[in-house]
């Protein structure tokens, strides 16, 4: 079933990013979900899948990506926002560049790796030849909590 957008309500939609986190968590990977949203429809969901496939690059931003690419037919995800639990690291948001979304919508920022606004702005580049939006620390607490506990139960 499709769900309608309401672009007022980034929190809705985090929540729907941070269903996918749980399924991360319950097999053992890192709790990061993303949707992937055009005209009122999610049309990709998706959780990381790096320690499944044994791919390091299945961050569930490149699948959602992936996935709405599929949906849609297209290369690019013009008139897409992306909302993820975590900041893109940097190979993920060259692909949200790459790919041409709109918006970036992130929970908990990443001082690691976190390409949007930790470490880089590579999103807002105004070197590139497109730039992503980003809207930061949606329904942060309760992401930023999965992934404490997560490693946590790792040490």
């Amino acid at each position: 079933m499709q769900e309608l957008l309401n672009p007022f309500n980034h929190e809705y939609w985090m929540k729907k990013a941070f269903a996918e986190a749980e399924k991360a968590l319950k097999m053992d990977e890192v709790p990061v979900g993303a949707i992937i949203v055009k005209d009122n429809i999610i049309i990709a969901k998706a959780h990381n899948q790096v320690e499944t496939l044994k791919d390091p690059t299945a961050h569930a931003e490149m699948i959602a990506i992936t996935s709405a690419c599929d949906t849609l037919g297209e290369k690019r995800l013009e008139g897409c926002t992306i909302y993820v639990t975590l900041e893109p690291c940097p190979m993920c948001a060259g692909a949200l560049v790459h790919a041409r979304l709109d918006t970036c919508v992130y929970a908990t920022a990443d001082p690691k790796a976190g390409a949007c606004d930790s470490l880089y702005h590579l999103c807002e580049d105004p070197r590139l030849n497109h730039r992503v939006k980003v809207i930061s620390g949606v329904y942060e607490e309760k992401c930023s909590l999965i992934l404490k506990h997560f490693f946590e139960l790792k040490r």
